[in-house]
């Protein structure tokens, strides 16, 4: 086997081993840093630890990200909350596995995830202790529960990121978005900030493999290129299919900025 070859072969499990190192170094920091910090101060340590989660998370999976936009285009994370103290929807389209590292490197959210996420080793107890939302996407009842976890959320000062399309495609189209996170956004009276990703070549996409086959593929590379975009937000409305309507415009103009920063146009 080629010397380069078997260097890409092995950099998925050497970066499976660093990826559970990571995950309970973080989750034991985070513990230790909540024991001994006033109550009031947790929600703050547990962004804290997570921006830190991510970014390291990024660079172990070589995860090349060029951000623009307000906040994330000047190396920081984009608050979860607004000026008055509610939490903000984040939506972005879906590409890649790699998406949740890049969205906890860059955006002060908890996330909509799947529910069988929950019990996944390793991941499953970074995911839960994080605070995502999981949702059977099978069921009616677990998507009403859902948007009523969002909605409290979001009413609480805690931002969600969505990745409304329900599903990962390939590509810079952005399908259709479903309309639970927009009517959390109606209820709780929340901004809604667009963000749109793009990302080198084709390899990064999650399609029609399990998500351990995806993360083999993904981490034999040696950097994968992506661009986020941050556009301004949507204020709140009482209007949730129009909510969800511009924001699927905004994101779409968005993956288009994102995909030009990529080519360096």
């Amino acid at each position: 086997m080629p010397l380069s070859r078997l260097v890409d072969e092995l950099r998925f499990p050497l970066r499976t081993v660093g990826f559970a190192g990571l995950t309970f170094t973080h989750y034991g920091l985070l513990e230790l840093d909540c024991a001994r910090s006033p109550s009031g101060e947790r929600e703050q340590l547990l962004h804290k630890w997570m921006h830190r989660y991510g970014q390291a998370l990024v660079q172990l999976f070589g995860v090349d990200v060029r951000a623009g936009g307000e906040h994330v285009g000047a190396g920081a994370q984009y608050p979860g909350t607004d000026a008055r103290g509610r939490g903000r929807l984040f939506v972005m389209n879906h590409r890649s596995g790699l998406d949740v590292l890049v969205t906890l490197a860059h955006f002060e959210c908890t996330i909509l995830s799947r529910a069988d996420l929950a019990r996944w080793p390793v991941i499953g107890v970074a995911a839960r202790r994080a605070g995502v939302l999981f949702v059977d996407r099978g069921s009616r009842s677990s998507g009403a529960a859902s948007v009523n976890a969002m909605t409290t959320a979001l009413e609480g000062g805690r931002a969600v990121m969505v990745y409304p399309e329900g599903t990962t495609f390939a590509g810079d189209e952005v399908r259709a978005f479903r309309q639970g996170a927009f009517n959390a956004a109606r209820r709780a009276e929340a901004e809604v900030v667009p963000v749109g990703i793009a990302y080198g070549g084709s390899d990064a996409a999650y399609m029609d493999e399990s998500f351990v086959d995806h993360m083999k593929r993904v981490s034999r590379a040696q950097k994968t290129p992506v661009a986020i975009e941050v556009g301004e937000p949507i204020p709140p409305s009482t209007d949730a299919d129009g909510l969800r309507l511009a924001a699927h415009e905004r994101v779409q103009a968005l993956v288009h900025r994102a995909r030009a920063a990529l080519e360096g146009v």
